[in-house]
């Protein structure tokens, strides 16, 4: 088998391959195979009538198409493994000459995975930040622990700063009820600046079982762009007011938030889970700056196929996150002032799904040429460590049996070794 291959672009070729007799005959061979299943010979059983026989009985369009078929299945994957050319796409092929039992002369066209040229990966210049706690930070942490252990009292007075109230509310803009603008027996505390600026101060002086409609207009930085800078009315019915009692912070007050017996040793707690967050964040910040400066220094292209899946996946990633906030992908449109998904993917996802991409063939390079591979024994902790995850969900944990998905883990790893590895490469 003769092959040409051109490169129409970085991440697509065009082969071109010339079956001659010999390999024609061979899938010929794997033809009167198939053939000889459903062929029907007096005298013998279908399925085993010897294939000279079948030959001589088989339908001769039916056999040219066939042997057609199995000469180009494995001509086209021979071609790209031989050239070593990774599809990313099931290839486009175009017949140019078939003389059955004598010559196949085709075009096969493909997106292919892209020649990755690192960059120095051991002279990058990203640092880790340092972590820094201060008293504030624990100060806040204690105060929303605080509020959390307050005594609440149902009260008959007017609301004032400092209370809670169970509210009903409508918002609405030119008499119609707006999204997320609802909301029935809400806690809002009075002073707490959860609500937009003037809704909290209209409350004070009310009671429960008084209504009150409060006219306000959204700050005009605010992230919905159809409410951003718009006058609304609250219809906002007061359920109930409780006084709020904070605990005093002594040591009764730490025993109750925790295994503690003082006020000291809550807040040396506080500030060992607060620093440890915060490791684990410059820890994070200083991989993905890495990676990100490796990328730079890099010469990759994006074939389209794979920008087009990430465009998906992005897509469904984004739809699920506003969903779970009681949004729309259409509603996120307009906020963002898009006329429709092709202006989203212009303005956002082209460039997130294009810096993934880049990333994961670099990594993946990169793991190649460091030799980084996961061992058995890694992997198998890494699949037991899912399967006691999901040991509530009996479907899920076996679905980390299936080879697929300890491919998927087993890549997952070798991307977390390799940026271990740049991270020690670059300390």
């Amino acid at each position: 088998m003769k092959t040409t291959v051109t490169h129409e672009s970085d991440t697509r070729v065009k082969v071109v391959v010339a079956a001659d007799h010999a390999e024609l005959a061979a899938a010929e061979q794997v033809a009167l195979k198939r053939l000889a299943k459903t062929v029907k010979v007096n005298g013998f059983r279908t399925g085993h009538v010897p294939l000279e026989i079948v030959k001589k009985h088989a339908d001769l369009n039916a056999l040219a198409q066939e042997t057609l078929d199995a000469a180009l299945n494995r001509a086209v994957a021979e071609a790209f493994l031989n050239n070593d050319l990774q599809v990313l796409a099931r290839p486009e092929v175009e017949i140019k000459k078939y003389v059955p039992g004598e010559l196949l002369e085709f075009t096969a066209e493909a997106d292919v995975l892209p020649e990755v040229k690192l960059g120095d990966y051991k002279k990058l210049k990203a640092k880790k930040a340092a972590v820094n706690v201060d008293k504030k930070e624990i100060d806040e942490v204690i105060e929303r622990i605080q509020k959390g252990l307050s005594e609440k009292k149902e009260v008959k007075r007017a609301a004032k700063i400092g209370d809670e109230t169970v509210i009903d509310f409508v918002g609405k803009k030119d008499g119609e009820a707006f999204q997320g603008g609802t909301g029935k027996d809400y806690p809002l505390v009075l002073g707490s600046n959860s609500f937009i600026p003037g809704f909290e101060d209209a409350l004070i002086g009310l009671k429960a079982g008084d209504t009150k409609d409060v006219k306000l207009a959204f700050p005009k930085d605010y992230h919905a762009k159809d409410l951003a800078g718009q006058d609304v009315v609250f219809e906002v019915t007061v359920k109930k007011v409780n006084s709020v009692k904070l605990p005093a912070l002594d040591d009764k007050f730490a025993a109750k938030a925790g295994p503690f017996t003082s006020m000291d040793d809550l807040r040396k707690d506080i500030k060992a889970e607060i620093t440890a967050q915060a490791e684990r964040k410059a820890t994070d910040d200083l991989k993905d700056e890495l990676v990100k400066q490796l990328v730079a220094k890099s010469t990759v292209s994006v074939p389209s196929v794979l920008r087009d899946d990430q465009i998906r996946s992005l897509e469904q990633d984004l739809r699920q996150n506003l969903m779970y906030r009681g949004r729309t992908l259409e509603q996120y449109f307009e906020e963002k002032g898009y006329a429709d998904r092709d202006a989203w993917v212009k303005a956002e996802a082209n460039d997130a799904a294009d810096a993934r991409i880049k990333a994961g063939l670099v990594l993946a390079q990169l793991s190649k040429e460091l030799k980084i591979e996961a061992t058995a024994d890694e992997l198998a902790a890494h699949i037991n460590a899912y399967k006691q995850q999901y040991s509530n969900n009996p479907k899920m944990a076996k679905h980390f049996d299936k080879p697929e998905a300890q491919r998927e883990v087993a890549n997952r790893l070798i991307t977390e070794k390799t940026i271990d590895k740049l991270v020690e490469l670059n300390s």
